[in-house]
C-alpha cells in the first residue's frame, strides 16, 4: 500500500466522507458561464439542489436556457438558490421534496409537468453519507443510506422516464461517488449503494436507449463541501492535506466543477454517451495504485 492510499484511508470518517458525499455539497463562487443556449426551450430537474453540486448545477442549466425544477428538504436554501437563478435572469422553480418519500418524489415530477408542461432532463443528485464499521451498521443506518442514495434515485428515474420518453431525446443524470470505485474503511453503506447507481443507468440504458433517452453517472472525487468544512472547522491545514491527496491536479474540486460535468452530459455533445460512469477525481485513484 502506498503512503498516499494509507493517508487517504487515515483522513477519518467525517472529513473526507464528506468531501465526495454527492449531494450536499458546497456552495462555491460561481463564474457566469457564457450564455450558449444548449438548453433553450429544455425543462430540467434536478434533486438535492438546495446547496452544493445540485445548486451550482441549477444555475448552469438556467445559464444556458433551461427551465429548471429543483427539489430539497431545505426550504430557505431551496428559495436562496431559486432568488439567485432569478436575478440572473433564469428561470427556476424550487419544489420541497425528501426523495426518502415516494408520494413526494412522484409529487416533484407531476408539479415539473403541471408546471411546464415537459421534462427533458433528469439530474438525480441527491444523497447522503455515512461512514461506519459494517458490523456496527445498525438497520436503521443501512436503511437511512440506501434509502436515499439508492432507493431516491430508482422512484426519480420512475416517475421521470414516462415524460422524458415522450420528449424523444430525454436524458438522465445520476451523482455517485469515487467511492463506487474504491472505497476506505466504514464504506460498506455508502459506497454499496454509490455503485449499484452505476448498474441503474446501465439498465435503463438497455431499456430505453432505442426510444432516445441516454443515462450516465458523475462520480466525483474530494469535493469542496459544507460538511468537510463543519467536520474540520474549516482548519487550513485539513485542505491542505486533502490537495496533496489528489495526486493529479493537487487540489480538491468545486462543486460548479463537477456541475459542469453533468451539464455536459446532459448536453446534445454528449449524444453518443450512455450507460456509462464518469470519474470526476482530479486524478485522485489514479495515486493508489
Amino acid at each position: 500500500m502506498t503512503p498516499d492510499r494509507r493517508r487517504f484511508l487515515k483522513l477519518g470518517t467525517t472529513g473526507l466522507a464528506a468531501l465526495s458525499a454527492g449531494s450536499a455539497l458546497a456552495d462555491s463562487p460561481l463564474t457566469p458561464p457564457r450564455q450558449r443556449g444548449r438548453f433553450n426551450g429544455k425543462v430540467v430537474a434536478i434533486t438535492g439542489a438546495t446547496s452544493g453540486i445540485g445548486a451550482a448545477a441549477a444555475r448552469l442549466f438556467a445559464a444556458e436556457g433551461a427551465r429548471v425544477t429543483f427539489c430539497g428538504r431545505r426550504t430557505a436554501l431551496g428559495e436562496q438558490v431559486q432568488r439567485h437563478i432569478t436575478r440572473q435572469g433564469g428561470e427556476a422553480l424550487y419544489i420541497e421534496a425528501d426523495v426518502t418519500r415516494p408520494e413526494q418524489v412522484r409529487a416533484f415530477i407531476e408539479q415539473t409537468l403541471d408546471h411546464y408542461g415537459r421534462l427533458d432532463v433528469g439530474y438525480n443528485n441527491a444523497g447522503e453519507v455515512l461512514f461506519k464499521p459494517l458490523h456496527q451498521l445498525t438497520l436503521e443506518d443501512w436503511e437511512r443510506i440506501h434509502d436515499t442514495n439508492l432507493r431516491g434515485v430508482f422512484l426519480a428515474m420512475k416517475y421521470q422516464i414516462p415524460p422524458l420518453l415522450e420528449s424523444g431525446a430525454g436524458r438522465i443524470i445520476i451523482t455517485s461517488s469515487q467511492h463506487a470505485y474504491a472505497t476506505r474503511p466504514g464504506g460498506a453503506a455508502y459506497a454499496s449503494s454509490k455503485a449499484a447507481l452505476e448498474a441503474l443507468a446501465q439498465s435503463a440504458t438497455l431499456d430505453y436507449a432505442a426510444q432516445g433517452l441516454r443515462a450516465c453517472v458523475v462520480a466525483p472525487g474530494i469535493t469542496d463541501t459544507p460538511m468537510f468544512r463543519r467536520a474540520t472547522g474549516s482548519n487550513p491545514e485539513a485542505v491542505a492535506r486533502a490537495n496533496q491527496l489528489v495526486r493529479g491536479v493537487r487540489r480538491i474540486a468545486s462543486a460548479e466543477e463537477v456541475a459542469r460535468v453533468a451539464v455536459w452530459l446532459a448536453s446534445d455533445e454528449a449524444s453518443y454517451i450512455t450507460g456509462t460512469s464518469f470519474l470526476v477525481d482530479g486524478g485522485l485513484l489514479s495515486g493508489f495504485a
